[in-house]
């Protein structure tokens, strides 16, 4: 009788310590072709991120980085009690003008990705059919998203000039208004002004990404549906929007980060303008134009937690992975 402790391993132990093996290896390629990236990365975002940090704490100011001291937590809250009996705050979290930029912000991304996902859905799934001229339409499509911002922001500046806009003139032709409107001057009509170029130039973005989610959902399964009458928004509902929900809630989270870091469509369009200055313009403003350095640093400082907190309870609610597929 043949003793099994000296005729060597069983087949199957062989081939798990192989893969396992092979798994080890794989991760260590992966990590020798991203550490260069990840290097990169560290010196291009990761350093600033900490310097900025860490201004936020000090006073430094433009002219005088090096000689920075600490003051703790002053440029976010501090306060001084009076003989009176008044207490004055002071700081980022004490400034209406931080809190008035921040509801700026989260209005534009929240109305702005809204319509986008809405309006991106759409298109792809017009794009997704099939019809003469598609593949040209698809590319035609992308134009406005692979214009630089700045270059649009300039453009649409010009159509809505109040005073030779082309937009006045076509409001006007139809009669749909009674006088050349100031878009991106007047207070009641800047943050649509921003919100009309934003969608003109991301919706295709948005389309792109729901498109590629599209074209994963097997053809059998409409095809079965068809066969047993099943009314297309039904099978919408019921099967096209499960079935994409991962590929959707990826496209949304990063057209939501973007949308909270809105800067140069805005400082373009409406400069010095309180009811679209966002939470980057007036980090920018304090950064260089004033001369506020740390307090600058802070206001980039809480944007970072803002979108961070923000990214990390849609990723962890929407149930979320960014590889496309779900918890």
């Amino acid at each position: 009788m043949t003793d099994l402790s000296l005729a060597g391993p069983p087949s199957a132990l062989v081939g798990k310590r192989i893969g396992s093996d092979l798994q080890a290896q794989r991760v260590r390629s992966a990590w020798v072709f991203l550490a260069p990236t990840l290097l990169v990365l560290a010196m291009v975002a990761g350093w600033p991120l900490v310097r900025t940090i860490y201004f936020s704490f000090t006073n430094a100011s433009l002219t005088n980085l090096s000689g920075a001291e600490f003051v703790g937590l002053q440029n976010y809250l501090s306060w001084v009690t009076l003989k009176s009996g008044r207490t004055i705050y002071r700081g980022l979290l004490a400034d209406p003008a931080w809190w008035n930029a921040v509801w700026n912000t989260l209005k534009f991304t929240a109305i702005s990705v809204s319509i986008e996902t809405a309006l991106g859905l759409i298109v792809a799934l017009v794009l997704n059919a099939r019809f003469p001229g598609r593949g040209l339409v698809r590319a035609a499509i992308l134009i406005p998203w692979a214009i630089p911002t700045i270059v649009s922001a300039k453009m649409w500046a010009w159509m809505l000039n109040d005073q030779f806009g082309i937009l006045n003139d076509i409001l006007l032709g139809l009669g749909l208004i009674g006088q050349k409107i100031a878009w991106t001057a007047s207070p009641d009509t800047a943050m649509i002004a921003v919100l009309i170029v934003d969608v003109w130039k991301t919706t295709p973005f948005m389309a792109l990404l729901i498109l590629a989610g599209l074209q994963m959902v097997p053809a059998d399964i409409y095809e079965a549906a068809k066969i047993d009458g099943v009314h297309p928004l039904r099978v919408f509902w019921r099967l096209t929007l499960p079935l994409i929900r991962p590929e959707l809630m990826v496209a949304v989270i990063f057209r939501m980060l973007d949308a909270l870091r809105i800067f140069d469509l805005i400082y373009v369009l409406t400069p010095n303008n309180a009811q679209t200055k966002t939470v980057s313009v007036l980090a920018r403003e304090n950064l260089f134009d004033f001369d506020k350095f740390a307090y600058g640093a802070t206001a980039s400082t809480m944007l970072f937690l803002i979108i961070a907190s923000i990214t990390i309870l849609y990723m962890w609610f929407g149930r979320v992975n960014l590889d496309g597929g779900e918890r």
